[in-house]
C-alpha cells in the first residue's frame, strides 16, 4: 500500500529512486519490516502529510520520524523528547511521573548514571537505539511498566530539589521553567557536562535578565 501511494504521488520522482524491480524488493521487504507495529490509521495519515509536505518520497528513517509526530501514535515521544527527559530525571528516575513507560525503561537500559554524566555525543545514539526496539515492543501491543513513585524521597534528592524550588522563588520562576535552567544540577558534581549546562544556564539567564546568581 504505502509503495503504490508513493508511486500515485511522486511519478517519476519515485521510478528515479530505484534502478531495479529488485531494489524496489528489497526496499519494500525493509520498509515492511521498519514499520511492523504501525497500524493503517497511522500509516495513512503519515502518508498525507508527506504528500503535501515533501517534494520527495522520504527514507524510511524520514517516515518514521513523520508517524511519530502525528497523534494517536501510542503517546510516544519523539525519540529529541524521550532523551531530554530521561536526562532530566536521570537524578531522581522512581520520582518523575513519566511521559510513558518507553521513556523509563529506555533510560534504564541505557543507564542513569551515564545518563547523567557522558557527553550527548557518546550516550544519544545508545539511548535512541533502546528507545527504538521499545517503542516497536510498545506499537505491537506490548504493555511496558514505571516505578511506583516513592513517597519518601532519599533527603539527598530532597536537597536538589529544595535549593531549584528556593532559586525559583528568589527569582519569580515557576518550578517548571527553573527545572529547564537549573537542568544542570541533575548532573554529577564536577563532571565537565554539569559546568557545560551550567554555563548554558548562565547565558539564558543573562537573556532573560536574571542576575540572582545560580547555585553551585
Amino acid at each position: 500500500m504505502i509503495f503504490a501511494r508513493f508511486m500515485a504521488i511522486y511519478g517519476h520522482k519515485f521510478k528515479s529512486c530505484f534502478e531495479s524491480e529488485v531494489e524496489i524488493r528489497i526496499a519494500k521487504r525493509e520498509w515492511a519490516l521498519s514499520l511492523r507495529g504501525y497500524g493503517e490509521r497511522e500509516l495513512v495519515a503519515a502518508i498525507d502529510h508527506c504528500k503535501t509536505k515533501l517534494a520527495w518520497m522520504p527514507t524510511i528513517s524520514e517516515f518514521i520520524e513523520v508517524l511519530r509526530t502525528q497523534t494517536g501514535d501510542f503517546g510516544l515521544p519523539s525519540v529529541r523528547q524521550a532523551y531530554e527527559e530521561a536526562c532530566r530525571y536521570a537524578q531522581v528516575p522512581s520520582q518523575h511521573s513519566w511521559s510513558h513507560p518507553a521513556v523509563y525503561q529506555a533510560g534504564r537500559q541505557t543507564g542513569w548514571f551515564e545518563l547523567r554524566g557522558e557527553a550527548e555525543r557518546q550516550i544519544y545514539p545508545l539511548f535512541s537505539y533502546n528507545y527504538d526496539l521499545l517503542c516497536r515492543r510498545v506499537r505491537a501491543g506490548e504493555t511496558l511498566s514505571t516505578p511506583v513513585i516513592q513517597a519518601l524521597p532519599d533527603r539527598s534528592d530532597n536537597t536538589v530539589i529544595e535549593q531549584m524550588e528556593q532559586w525559583a522563588e528568589i527569582v519569580g520562576l515557576d518550578m517548571s521553567e527553573a527545572t529547564k535552567l537549573l537542568f544542570y544540577m541533575t548532573k554529577p558534581r564536577h563532571t565537565r557536562v554539569r559546568q557545560r549546562f551550567r554555563q548554558q544556564a548562565v547565558q539564558k539567564c543573562q537573556e532573560q535578565g536574571i542576575t540572582h546568581p545560580l547555585p553551585e
